[in-house]
């Protein structure tokens, strides 16, 4: 979100963030001493609930069709107002977030751990590597290498179990191509728009945001 951040983060000892256009989607915890400049978009949250859902294939697919595109490599741009604010959250039970949650922390401490060992790493290079295994392509022997020290692997299995375990959260399989997740995020939109004109808000924050809205 733009403007003062100071209320929202009051109290934090982190929070998610993600660059505003990048080539990949990776939203991440920040230290709350780390002022965040114009090009991140934050989240003044520091629940790994939070963390794992915006870091979930369902949420970067809604991303994808609801931002825009920007710059030469025609990279993805996060729009707080048309992708953010919009997006309807799993309404989770407390044993699903639980599993969210302990799976976007081990997915945020493997990142860090690889960046802080490996010298020269960017998260950038991290997903472009993971990319290439994705797809099966071959490597040279230094790009293996890179694959081992980015630890690209046990972040790709982590994307896989943290997508399986938002689908659950939703109800919904994990085997949904990314039109059918438009599809229903669109309607589960406008059922949630439906609950608040029926005076039903589910908050995110209901500590911070709940006092503000009176």
């Amino acid at each position: 979100p733009r403007g003062d951040l100071r209320p929202a983060l009051a109290g934090l000892p982190r929070y998610i963030a993600t660059v505003e256009t990048a080539k990949h989607r990776v939203f991440q915890f920040l230290d709350a001493a780390i002022i965040p400049d114009n090009m991140l978009v934050v989240m003044g949250s520091d629940d790994a609930f939070h963390l794992g859902v915006l870091s979930s294939n369902i949420h970067v697919e809604w991303s994808i069709k609801a931002g825009g595109w920007l710059g030469m490599g025609n990279d993805s741009r996060y729009s707080k107002s048309k992708v953010f604010d919009p997006f309807p959250f799993p309404d989770a039970t407390p044993d699903q977030r639980a599993g969210i949650a302990e799976i976007a922390e081990r997915l945020d401490r493997h990142r860090k751990e690889a960046l802080a060992e490996t010298p020269g790493l960017t998260m950038t290079e991290i997903y472009n590597l993971r990319g290439q295994l994705v797809d099966s392509a071959p490597m040279k022997r230094d790009a293996r290498d890179r694959l081992s020290q980015s630890r690209a692997r046990i972040i790709d299995e982590l994307h896989h179990k943290l997508d399986a375990a938002v689908a659950a959260a939703y109800g919904w399989p994990d085997t949904l191509s990314p039109a059918e997740i438009t599809t229903r995020l669109v309607a589960l939109n406008t059922a949630r728009a439906d609950e608040e004109a029926a005076d039903t808000v589910r908050w995110l924050r209901p500590d911070y945001q709940e006092a503000r809205a009176g």
